[in-house]
């Protein structure tokens, strides 16, 4: 059996699954359930200092549904905790001691001051915590203050302060990334400068998410108006595995812990950020849109999987992904793929020939001898992969890759040089050393 045990930063957990900060952990009831469910651990929801928090009452969740209502897309305009600072820390001490084999990390955010980090961390250290989670993310409410993503898109401030929290604390820092920014290297690069034990991403991404066309307002709408808000749920996915690999991959920060963060709904979700380089994932959209026991089948499926593969552990898969991810220079442009359509799968919806038709390359015939048919034109077909994605039949459509001969479309030899960048005639090709200093 696979053994799903984590050791993150030196925080230790039965499972790499943990509750992301927000809503689903803003209390010891809430978290308690959550481990009762099989969570492996938890990042307390934000706890600060200073000026009040108060919370809109009205609408604070929107969301965006695909077309069998499956939530494919959630946004926010919630603050940090608006519970009693006092409180929290009385039930984070008591959670940790009804169960010591839990991994509890608890999020702050407080004033870009010295003075503010120096007070809160003695406070959450006497609890017992496994470790802080510095929220550098928060797009919304808490940036307007200076705080959140106003100081996670300034790599000095991040820098600046996770220095005073490494002078403060023994517990390990984890420094949370916000997405809201150009390139996600230099706030990386400046927490390690720093001293942070971890980096976790990705935090969620400012967004309107819809407009209310009777009241003329964004939504969630507050007595008429609304505000940008932060978007997470499987649909930020691609962005979070992004930045994962970029981190993962950048020279400056190879070896830095990274707790995954973004869209993860299933045990693949899980597998794909892992295989990126993350030691653990945070969740937080699945569970709630799903309740807690999700982690049952994230569990189970992870585990199955790893089985199957003959992984004994989380390691033996972590980063293996990423000497796959390259920048698109590098690519192997001799490498040639082709549609093909498994005639027994396809019900004759022609929304492949459409879709190349009216948008791609006219590569799908849509009548062979009067009959309602599709066939791809090898002649025609660049492997651009639209037809595989439109096919609504799983697998009808795939890409099949020529291994030697002769591109039918160009006439240009394909096989061979399966390394663009080994290629002689490519201008940009760069010695071993050169590539390998990527």
């Amino acid at each position: 059996m696979a053994d799903l045990t984590t050791s993150f930063c030196g925080i230790k957990s039965p499972n790499p699954f943990w509750l992301a900060s927000a809503p689903p952990t803003d209390k010891q009831y809430n978290v308690e359930r959550a481990y009762r469910e099989g969570w492996g651990g938890v990042v307390w929801k934000t706890l600060g200092e200073g000026p009040e928090i108060v919370n809109v009452s009205g609408p604070r969740y929107d969301g965006i549904h695909a077309a069998d209502r499956r939530l494919i897309a959630f946004t926010n305009i919630e603050l940090i905790t608006d519970r009693p600072l006092d409180v929290n820390l009385c039930e984070i001490a008591a959670v940790k001691k009804n169960w010591p084999d839990r991994a509890l990390v608890v999020s702050l955010m407080v004033p870009c001051e010295e003075a503010s980090w120096r007070a809160i961390l003695p406070l959450v250290e006497a609890t017992g915590a496994d470790g802080i989670e510095l929220n550098f993310g928060c797009p919304h409410g808490m940036s307007e203050r200076g705080m959140g993503s106003a100081v996670g898109q300034v790599p000095d401030y991040i820098e600046m302060v996770v220095r005073w929290c490494k002078q403060y604390t023994r517990m390990p820092v984890i420094t949370k990334l916000t997405p809201n920014i150009t390139d996600i290297r230099y706030p990386a690069r400046a927490a390690l400068k720093g001293g942070s034990d971890a980096v976790s991403l990705v935090n969620t991404v400012s967004s309107i998410m819809s407009v209310d066309l009777d009241l003329f307002a964004p939504t969630p709408t507050v007595d008429g108006k609304g505000s940008h808000g932060g978007m997470c749920g499987p649909a930020i996915k691609p962005i979070a595995l992004n930045m994962v690999a970029e981190i993962a991959r950048d020279p400056a920060t190879r070896g830095l812990p990274i707790s995954g963060i973004g869209g993860i709904t299933t045990w693949r979700d899980a597998a794909e950020f892992i295989a990126l380089g993350a030691g653990n994932v945070q969740v937080c959209t699945a569970a709630m849109t799903y309740g807690f026991r999700i982690v049952k089948e994230m569990i189970d499926g992870l585990s199955d999987w790893m089985d199957t593969k003959g992984y004994t552990s989380i390691d033996d898969f972590r980063g293996r992904a990423v000497p796959n991810v390259t920048d698109w220079q590098y690519l192997n442009l001799d490498y040639v793929a082709k549609a093909r359509i498994d005639q027994d799968l396809c019900i004759k919806c022609g929304r492949c020939h459409i879709a190349c038709e009216d948008t791609s390359h006219q590569a799908i015939t849509a009548m062979v001898d009067g009959r309602r048919h599709f066939e791809v034109i090898d002649a025609e077909c660049v492997g651009c992969n639209l037809c595989v994605n439109v096919c609504p039949v799983e697998n009808c459509i795939t890409m099949q890759p020529l291994t030697s001969g002769t591109d039918p479309r160009t006439g240009r030899p394909v096989g061979g040089y399966r390394n663009w960048t080994m290629h002689p005639n490519n201008p940009m090709a760069k010695t071993a050393a050169e590539r390998e200093s990527r």
